[in-house]
């Protein structure tokens, strides 16, 4: 049985993946990348987005708060993981290859999720400092893609994935019976 693919999905994978490689430059050449630094001109958007969010900002680096870096690092995975289910879908054709991009998805989602419970339950900590219309510009309508796009494919790939099992589940019930008989 081929692997059932969505284009949305395989260009949502793709085209992040330049992006998310960018910020986690960023995030680990820090202090360089940041304004003042010999490479900020590689991330010079970044001169708005530090100053709206402190997790990406200077009051990080100096309260050592590993955070954005760790969070980085699970970009890497989550990221080569989005890379591998391309592959594995569209070169090799491995029957698992939803499963991988339902992980990667899935591990997105949750860890956007926590970065925004981490942001409510610290008391709006690292953006309450903006006007409403700066974080919605610049926090609240950037970051939701990344809920609800990644949210959009764990639910396609999870649908997908079901019913490759309950067709998996029907055959062997049909080899089961006719063995019976």
């Amino acid at each position: 049985m081929s692997v059932k693919t969505h284009t949305w999905i395989t260009l949502w994978f793709l085209l992040t993946a330049p992006i998310i490689f960018w910020d986690v430059g960023y995030c680990f050449m820090r202090p360089r990348s940041m304004v003042g630094g010999d490479l900020h001109w590689i991330w010079k958007p970044y001169e708005i987005y530090q100053e709206i969010d402190l997790v990406y900002g200077l009051k990080a680096i100096e309260d050592n708060d590993g955070f954005t870096n760790a969070q980085s690092l699970l970009n890497v995975v989550e990221t080569l993981m989005n890379l591998s289910y391309v592959y594995l879908a569209h070169v090799s054709a491995w029957s698992a290859a939803p499963l991988v991009g339902f992980a990667a998805a899935t591990m997105t989602l949750s860890k956007t999720v926590l970065y925004w419970a981490q942001e409510y339950y610290c008391g709006r900590c690292a953006t309450g400092h903006n006007s409403f219309e700066d974080l919605l510009v610049y926090w609240i309508i950037p970051n939701g893609f990344w809920i609800i796009v990644p949210g959009a494919v764990v639910w396609q790939l999870g649908k997908d994935i079901v019913g490759a099992l309950a067709i998996a589940e029907r055959s062997s019930v049909k080899a089961a019976s006719s063995k019976l008989l």
